[in-house]
């Protein structure tokens, strides 16, 4: 059985607004050696939907990107890609599939069929699987910034505290830190 790997950026004030992380060569190395570390990405409907939007035709070579950029997407566009979502079935993008039905078995049955592990990055998704104690792993690139505004980071709350064992701690040269956390047992 797999690890089921929730990673995200983060503001300090806990903002995971997607554009308030930086973005550059490091940021995205970190996110890439995650991914490359994966046997797969499990997403919600909105993140996916955000990310068919603009990473196809980046590695299509429709979009200009920057190097790093171009070797996200390609490398993407060939990793299994998981959807939670109850009202989309169609899902056209390369290596991408639904999970439906209910959730925690759907979510189980992915991480025993990868053993590499699933590399989650939907906050929402993220809160409910947290809920059902699905989340192994937490790798968070926390961003020098206060946001001011949300959404944030576990906005919906949970039912109780969430104990984190420091697994490591890793400054990048922007300022950000690379935070990896594993679930205390």
């Amino acid at each position: 059985m797999g690890l089921l790997t929730f990673s995200i950026n983060v503001t300090l004030d806990g903002c995971v607004d997607h554009r308030e992380g930086i973005v550059d060569d490091e940021t995205h190395a970190f996110f890439t050696r995650l991914m490359d570390q994966c046997g797969a990405m499990l997403w919600g409907r909105v993140t996916y939907e955000m990310m068919e939007s603009y990473w196809p035709a980046v590695a299509r070579g429709d979009e200009p990107a920057p190097p790093a950029l171009r070797e996200w997407a390609v490398k993407l566009e060939a990793k299994p890609k998981y959807v939670v979502s109850s009202t989309r079935s169609d899902f056209p993008w390369t290596n991408s599939h639904n999970i439906a039905g209910d959730l925690a078995s759907g979510v189980q049955e992915l991480k025993d069929a990868t053993p590499a592990g699933v590399l989650l990055g939907s906050g929402k998704l993220a809160n409910a699987l947290d809920r059902l104690g699905l989340i192994d792993e937490y790798r968070f690139l926390v961003h020098p910034r206060i946001a001011g505004h949300g959404p944030t980071l576990y906005q919906d709350g949970l039912p109780g505290t969430r104990k984190l064992e420091l697994i490591s701690a890793t400054p990048l040269r922007c300022g950000a830190v690379a935070m990896h956390y594993r679930r205390a047992r």
